[in-house]
Parts: C-alpha cells; structure tokens; sequence
C-alpha cells in the first residue's frame, strides 16, 4: 500500500505544475492533501478527477482558503469530515477515510506565525486533538493520520535551530507536545502514535517544507513540518519511505509511504 502525503499549497495551481500526471506515474493507494484552497464546485476540470480514483474534499466555509482531501482507488466505507471545533470544522482541516479496520487521514494544523492570536489557536487545536490521538492509540482500528502538522520535532528536523527555536513551528512547547505524541523520549503522559518516517529515515536533512524567501530551497535550508503519523501496529509493516523533491509542486515536498498490507 502506497500513501502519499502533500501540502499543495493550492490544488488548482499544483494541477497546473503537473501535480496529477506526476500523481498517477506514482500510482499511489491514497494521496492525502492539506490546503486545497478551493472549492468542490471549483474543480470540475477533468484534471481534477485521474482516471481511477476516488475523491472527497472537506473544504473551507472560506473561499480560496485551507481544505482538505483525499484520493483513494479503493471506495471508502465511510468518509467523515470534521473534528467537533470550530477551527478545524469552519476552516476544513480533517478529512478521514475508512477502509475495514484501517481509518486514513488528511490532517492540516493550523499555523501560527502571522500573529499571536493564530498561535493561541494553534495550541488550542493541540490541546483538543490529543484525546482523539490517545484514542487511535489505543484502539484495535489502525490510523495513518497524514498532514502537515505544522511543528518540527527535534533539531535534526530543521536546517536552522537557533534561528528559528522562538518561532511558531518550533517553540518549546510545540516540540513538547510532539514528544507527547511520539512518546520520544518515553513519559507516563505519552499518546503513543508513531512517526513513520523516523521509524525508517534517521538521516539529518531530510526536509518537507521551505520558505519562500530568499534561497531556502536552493540552499536546503528547510523544516520537517509535514509527517505520516501512525498506530504503533503498522510501524512494522513499514516497507520504504521517501520525500519527493524532483518537482515543485508547492513549498512543501509530497512524503511518500509503503506498507506491507492491502488497503
């Protein structure tokens, strides 16, 4: 099972960067995507639609703003949308799919770097979720919860540490929160999900986000932002991992997944 994970930064303009023709060379299983910033009646075009594919979008009550999808070759048993708050329900931040006993998910975390209010928000989003995320830890069903989370996680997971360590996406307290849910290092708090790409990738440099000023992406000074979080029963079905970079879809690269089970 191939699952793809992409920020494209506007669906509508990765469509015209040839995401899609990319997207079916690839032939994934699900292709979970955040910030579609647009509209289900703003995708007609058949560019939208790739032969053999499912699709179900979660958009935004603002237009050109946020939203979520996923693409499936296989027909969901059921498609929810939302998470029960407002920010995550008015802005299209979750999107799920599930398949028998596995449930995938398009997640998009909220930022909060254009003010201090967007940050407030952000770890009031943290703190509701984390009940849901024990849940999935702990339930028979299993979860890949795909997104950008919008945190990197330790040093090793951005180019510039120092730099950046008092900045929304790498405070202390985001990176916290990280180490709850990964339970790394092990506490009697921890959710217990995984991270799939650390499970296989200890590599330094290994980036899924840059900022467009300056040279950031020609210089690889980038974050890890964006991740396949996972229950702890799929970390040894595990089969590769890779980040795309051949192509620019958007500031954000696609994470691509393998397991070794069927959809």
């Amino acid at each position: 099972m191939k699952v793809i994970s992409v920020n494209l930064n506007g669906i509508r303009a990765a469509a015209k960067k040839g995401f899609f023709d990319w997207m079916q060379e690839q032939s994934p299983d699900i292709v979970c995507i955040q910030e579609t910033k647009a509209q289900i009646d703003q995708l007609d075009a058949p560019v939208f639609s790739p032969p053999g594919y499912f699709r179900y979008f979660f958009d935004a009550e603002k237009k050109g703003y946020s939203g979520t999808a996923i693409y499936s070759k296989k027909e969901p048993d059921v498609i929810s949308t939302g998470l029960g708050w407002d920010i995550a329900d008015t802005e299209g931040r979750y999107i799920q799919a599930d398949f028998g006993d596995l449930s995938i998910a398009s997640l998009y975390l909220p930022s909060g770097s254009s003010k201090d209010e967007r940050q407030l928000l952000k770890m009031e989003f943290l703190e509701k979720i984390s009940p849901l995320l024990k849940e999935m830890a702990q339930s028979s069903r299993q979860y890949i919860v795909c997104g950008d989370w919008n945190i990197v996680h330790k040093k090793i997971d951005i180019k510039n540490f120092n730099g950046n360590k008092n900045r929304s996406g790498c405070l202390p307290e985001e990176r916290a929160w990280l180490d709850q849910l990964f339970g790394d290092p092990p506490s009697d708090d921890a959710i217990g999900l995984c991270d799939a790409f650390r499970v296989l990738n200890k590599e330094e440099h290994q980036y899924t986000w840059w900022s467009n000023r300056g040279q950031a992406w020609a210089n690889n000074t980038g974050w890890r932002i964006d991740y396949q979080v996972i229950s702890p029963a799929l970390a040894p079905l595990l089969k590769s991992t890779s980040i795309y970079k051949e192509q620019r879809f958007s500031d954000h690269a696609p994470l691509i997944m393998t397991y070794d089970r069927a959809l």
